[in-house]
């Protein structure tokens, strides 16, 4: 009986890695865009995600795709408590990669943050709080979301270990932190250069 549940357990584990992939690659910055009529990789920064969706589209629907960019990664994760801490993170990661790499999209997409955000909101709301409150203190101190991002991505793995959460959602904290910061190695060349875009004022290429 254990060798037949076996499979059935993988496979329905892959099945929602799959799933939660799918999730994470509905690129919702592009969709709603194209509500406007607008293309938005080809304006702004042309990343596919929340922050370029606030410049291009404006508040409102920067606003919609911010909450439907978490909403994925919350959705994937969901998914994924039903069978367990684990699974939920590794869920909630699939989601991630779907967005930054998203088949829709050439695979090519967002650099994570909404999606990632979405996951430390359903998973641990209290550390969520913190990471927001100190994201939107960096962005209203130095006027980049990138800064913002950026701080964020550090703290997130620190509260998880301080505040002792489950080591599950250590580790996926950990490995999400490097993969923010890593996507957003471009963004850390240019506010060494001085040419990252801030909030308002002229955009740089």
């Amino acid at each position: 009986m254990n060798t037949m549940l076996t499979p059935t357990i993988n496979m329905t584990s892959l099945g929602l890695i799959a799933l939660a992939f799918f999730l994470g690659s509905i690129p919702f910055a592009y969709l709603v865009g194209k509500l406007r009529g607008i293309d938005i990789r080809q304006h702004g920064s042309g990343n596919v995600g929340a922050t370029n969706a606030f410049r291009v589209l404006g508040a409102t629907f920067g606003a919609l795709t911010l909450i439907l960019d978490a909403g994925k990664g919350a959705l994937a994760a969901w998914l994924g408590l039903a069978q367990g801490e684990t699974m939920a993170v590794v869920a909630g990661l699939a989601a991630i990669l779907g967005h930054t790499f998203s088949p829709f999209m050439k695979f090519k997409g967002g650099k994570g943050v909404a999606s990632a955000a979405g996951v430390v909101l359903l998973l641990v709301p209290d550390v969520t709080l913190i990471c927001l409150l100190a994201f939107g203190l960096a962005v209203f101190l130095t006027k980049y979301v990138s800064v913002g991002s950026l701080t964020a991505a550090v703290l997130l793995p620190l509260l998880m270990f301080f505040l002792h959460k489950p080591v599950p959602y250590q580790l996926f904290a950990l490995v999400t932190a490097l993969f923010v910061i890593y996507r957003h190695s471009s963004n850390i060349r240019r506010l060494l250069a001085g040419t990252e875009n801030p909030i308002t004022g002229k955009q740089h290429k």
